[in-house]
């Protein structure tokens, strides 16, 4: 059995209480990470239950897979919340994958960048922005992505394979990811373009 924890929204803004009030940060991380919290929560127990019963003679469990972006890896420029919650969304995911791994229960991980959803069509960006920059991938090629991964095992599913480079440049030389970070953000809101 496999569950798709496909829960996300886009809150747009800093620090500021006028970008973003107290009400849209509570929502955004309610959404965002509780969501995969709060299914875990109902879930595993379920599968546990299932495992142990002599008739099922599975050695999995369940299958849970947690959207989260690859902001969760990198970052989500112009937006702090998603920024955040994402990869709070990481950590939920990684954190159960080696919790409940002894429990027959498989944890998955999906990061892509920009996908074609009604999400991306309703932002402000609606060709990705800088999480386009890669090209915006169609759903089903995602789903593809997400289901060759899982039958191989793979935690991390990453559709957009530059992600991998760009998370290894970001460990190998933080500083001198965020300069270059800097540099995207500076092309991507100056002035002339919002």
């Amino acid at each position: 059995m496999a569950f798709f924890s496909n829960a996300g929204i886009l809150t747009l803004g800093g620090v500021a209480a006028d970008d973003v009030s107290n009400e849209q940060w509570e929502l955004i991380w309610n959404i965002n990470v509780m969501s995969h919290v709060f299914a875990a929560r109902y879930l595993f127990p379920l599968w546990k239950q299932r495992r142990s019963n002599k008739d099922d003679q599975s050695n999995i469990g369940g299958v849970f897979v947690i959207t989260a972006s690859a902001a969760g890896l990198l970052m989500q420029l112009g937006s702090l919340p998603y920024h955040v919650t994402k990869h709070a969304a990481v950590s939920v995911a990684d954190w159960l994958a080696v919790h409940h791994y002894d429990e027959g229960i498989r944890v998955h991980c999906i990061c892509p960048q920009a996908v074609q959803t009604n999400m991306l069509k309703s932002s402000l960006a609606p060709s990705g922005g800088s999480a386009g920059t890669d090209g915006v991938l169609a759903p089903k090629d995602v789903a593809i992505n997400t289901i060759e991964a899982i039958e191989k095992g793979e935690f991390m599913i990453l559709p957009h394979p530059e992600v991998t480079k760009y998370h290894i440049r970001k460990a190998s030389d933080y500083d001198r990811w965020l300069n270059g970070m800097r540099r995207v953000h500076r092309h991507f809101f100056s002035p002339s373009r919002l």
